[in-house]
């Protein structure tokens, strides 16, 4: 008899970021991809803007993007401590596939940029909910290297777009353990009453 699958609240519910280097082979097959892509591409899209980009790093191209994020991290700052030089080297290693995530920002438009922004989010949390249903662990980073101009302009992106982090998937290490998640509505729910 199969399991019983969770719900889409559960599944949403039951998902937390994974880091990176607890991420292991074997990562999503094309049509578990395609899946989440798709699901990011049913986000909400206030104007039908479609404002998503995806670049997905995958195989050896994953030693090209460690490498690549190694020489900017120094050149944006010579004294980076090498133990933050060598995670950065070994996190796209460990994640079987990464995807620069973004988005096509129409300039003076009268969709608000924000509001496009917003799409994209939402976009790459549809894709992060998908793979967690399809049993993968996953995480999206942001920081330096998401944006940086010249990380951005090897990645291919236009002048129109912005990355807005990477997003590292693949089969959760074994040995990791998750920390539970305590639900506190206190300070972010309130009714208003006029």
């Amino acid at each position: 008899m199969a399991a019983e699958q969770p719900s889409a609240e559960q599944a949403i519910r039951s998902r937390r970021s994974v880091p990176a280097l607890q991420l292991r082979e074997p990562g999503p097959s094309s049509e578990q991809i395609h899946a989440a892509i798709d699901a990011a591409l049913s986000a909400p899209d206030h104007g039908m803007l479609r404002p998503w980009r995806f670049v997905l790093i995958r195989g050896e191209t994953r030693a090209r993007l460690a490498e690549l994020f190694v020489r900017r991290m120094l050149e944006r700052d010579p004294a980076t401590p090498a133990g933050k030089l060598e995670k950065a080297r070994k996190m796209p290693m460990s994640a079987p596939l990464v995807i620069a995530a973004g988005a096509r920002i129409v300039a003076q438009h009268k969709i608000p940029e924000l509001e496009q922004l917003l799409a994209s989010a939402a976009g790459i949390m549809n894709l992060l909910n998908v793979f967690h249903a399809q049993g993968f662990g996953a995480i999206w980073l942001s920081g330096g290297n998401a944006y940086d101009p010249q990380i951005t302009q090897a990645l291919r992106f236009g002048a129109d777009e912005r990355c807005l982090g990477f997003i590292y998937v693949g089969s959760i290490d074994p040995a990791y353990r998750a920390s539970p998640r305590q639900i506190e509505r206190s300070g972010t729910v309130r009714d208003w009453t006029g």
